[in-house]
């Protein structure tokens, strides 16, 4: 059977690194994720993940996927019938990891991601594909009609935007949903300046690169009517997560902290509540 090709633009095609990520994962069978559906789209894509084989990040994008899980997960057990928005989707798995049944599901990405996504995925009664950029407004009417309680997941999306753009989706997202959940990571300005020694992301071209640099998530609450709820590293991941990492990560991360607290400091999970 003929391979699919892949044809997307300089930073959807990053969305390869987190669906390899829980592929390879998988494959290694050590518990952090369980994603076949990972594994069957890797394998059928006309595409070199070669660049990217010995990357440490693909452990670390995995561990990313599940603690964002984590915050999806507790939006669900308190708003079993609400409504999650993925941003920027890309070949995410999320929707066949925690859907409850009973939640409202929308997946948004720019034309090109679509395009592939649909290749494995499609509509269903309470699952909608929307094909948009983050910051165009249209795509919130079919999201607002579902009358919430809304979560926004952002996993490695608006970090690529803009200072002016990042700020443009969190505000426009805010004043629509009062009350929602807007999960969102940030990345420090040393992160932003180091990522061609980055060992993902010095393997694509700098049009690729993130480009938000948000030192101090709490500088986003004098935004708009926003709530810092939580916000973490990947120290935080917990006992459970970090026993399903790779020896070497928890190795580190036990021993020799200090080698990677800096590196590991400057990246945060953040759970915004928008205020009433």
């Amino acid at each position: 059977m003929a391979k699919i090709s892949v044809d997307l633009g300089p930073v959807q095609e990053t969305l390869l690194i987190p669906l390899l990520g829980r592929a390879v994962q998988t494959q290694d069978g050590n518990g952090l994720i369980h994603d076949e559906k990972a594994v069957q789209i890797v394998e059928s894509l006309d595409y070199d993940f070669s660049k990217w084989q010995n990357s440490k990040s693909l452990a670390g994008a995995t561990l990313r996927t599940r603690m964002y899980d984590q915050d999806v997960q507790a939006f669900l057990s308190e708003h079993p019938t609400g409504t999650v928005v993925e941003i920027g989707c890309g070949l995410n798995t999320r929707f066949e990891r925690l859907d409850n049944g009973q939640a409202q599901w929308f997946d948004l990405d720019l034309p090109d991601t679509l395009a592939l996504r649909r290749q494995f995925f499609q509509d269903e009664p309470r699952r909608t594909m929307l094909e948009a950029s983050v910051l165009d407004t249209g795509w919130m009417d079919p999201v607002a009609a579902t009358g919430g309680p809304w979560c926004f997941v952002s996993e490695a999306v608006i970090i690529y935007l803009e200072s002016a753009q990042a700020r443009q989706a969190i505000t426009q997202i805010a004043d629509r949903f009062p009350g929602a959940w807007l999960l969102i990571d940030t990345t420090s300005q040393k992160m932003i300046d180091s990522q061609s020694t980055h060992d993902a992301m010095r393997h694509m071209p700098k049009e690729s690169w993130f480009r938000w640099a948000c030192d101090d998530p709490h500088e986003i609450e004098s935004w708009g009517n926003l709530q810092l709820v939580q916000s973490r590293t990947f120290f935080d991941a917990g006992a459970e997560l970090m026993k399903q990492v790779p020896w070497s990560t928890r190795f580190f991360v036990k021993w020799m902290p200090w080698l990677i607290r800096s590196k590991v400091q400057g990246y945060r999970l953040n759970r915004f509540v928008v205020n009433t």
